[in-house]
């Protein structure tokens, strides 16, 4: 048995396991769905038979997501979560690298990688903001450009007029929008004016459906087109596409938690703003070493590395999570200065 070379390069994705108190690591909306919806999902279960495949490419999502924008079903793809479109995004359009603005989201990185297509990194500037004229200069030979907006793990927006520099030059763009809810920003009302724009989404975050795996893309129709000759059939499961619908049909549950998500985001951030950056995702970038800290205390955070060395990233939770965090934080902040 041989195993190729670049595959043994890579390590297996770990997240932490253990007994711990609060989960702050993952930037997962910290409310589950309320009962009532869980049961209206069951209910629509009960009429969904099992022992058949689901619509080929989920149509009734799709034509559910495109409503919900006012755009057409033909705009919309969907994926069992991002990651499995980032896979067949990255295969689709020539060209000899792809262009990212760290410090940003790893997975660009890995699908890149185990595609075997170079990298070539624009870095985003000390307030952590991309450059425009530099990624456009950097991707005339560039196959995507990935951005993020807002950025994780920073939790900035991207300003509107340096990502249009980008798509002026026709290169397709990904904008990545994940955290798009938290920030009410968005380059969607862009979708009719440029064609290399392709919008990135889930239903992970804002609508508390991380463990359902529902990515979306908004772009041009033949870009989807394009997708769908070479996306998996089938790939996303009847459960999945049912409780997505359902979801779109209570937005109102979705907005008032996000409201409640920002306030706390910003209350965090007064109690600790001379260690935080601001933010407009669901998550903070703090200037503090404490990962080991919290962890002793059972409160997980993310440590991250590189440029961020010594930083964390912390998920807002709910009120009381929250609050043991600044407690935590704070004592730290006695302990160390």
């Amino acid at each position: 048995m041989k195993i190729r070379e670049l595959i043994k390069s890579f390590e297996p994705y770990r997240v932490l396991e253990g007994d711990y108190k609060i989960w702050l690591d993952k930037n997962e909306n910290p409310f589950d769905l309320p009962p009532e919806i869980k049961e209206e999902i069951f209910e629509e279960l009960r009429k969904t038979p099992f022992n058949r495949y689901p619509h080929i490419t989920a149509m009734p999502l799709r034509g559910a997501i495109a409503e919900f924008y006012g755009l057409s079903p033909e705009n919309v793809a969907v994926g069992n979560g991002g990651d499995e479109l980032l896979s067949y995004l990255i295969r689709i359009f020539e060209g000899d690298y792809i262009v990212t603005t760290p410090p940003t989201f790893g997975m660009y990185y890995f699908y890149a990688k185990l595609n075997g297509i170079p990298v070539v990194e624009v870095p985003l500037d000390e307030s952590f903001t991309i450059n425009g004229d530099m990624i456009a200069e950097k991707a005339k030979r560039a196959s995507i450009v990935f951005i993020t907006s807002p950025n994780n793990p920073t939790g900035n927006t991207q300003p509107r007029e340096e990502i249009l520099k980008v798509l002026d030059t026709g290169v397709t763009v990904v904008l990545d929008e994940a955290y798009a809810e938290f920030s009410g920003k968005s380059c969607i009302d862009l979708l009719d004016e440029y064609e290399n724009l392709i919008i990135l989404r889930t239903f992970s975050k804002a609508f508390s459906l991380a463990g359902a795996r529902v990515g979306y893309l908004l772009a041009d129709k033949e870009i989807i087109n394009t997708f769908y000759r070479i996306k998996s059939p089938f790939s996303l499961n009847s459960l999945t596409i049912t409780t997505a619908k359902v979801m779109l049909n209570h937005y109102d549950i979705v907005i008032e938690r996000i409201n409640y998500i920002i306030k706390e985001r910003e209350r965090i951030y007064r109690e600790l703003k001379d260690h935080a950056y601001p933010s407009e995702a669901n998550f903070l970038l703090m200037r503090l070493d404490a990962y080991e800290f919290l962890l002793e205390r059972g409160i997980v955070v993310r440590k991250l590395g590189g440029r961020l060395e010594r930083h964390i990233r912390v998920t807002i939770g709910k009120k009381e999570e929250n609050n043991e965090l600044i407690k935590a934080l704070k004592e730290f902040l006695e302990e160390e200065y």
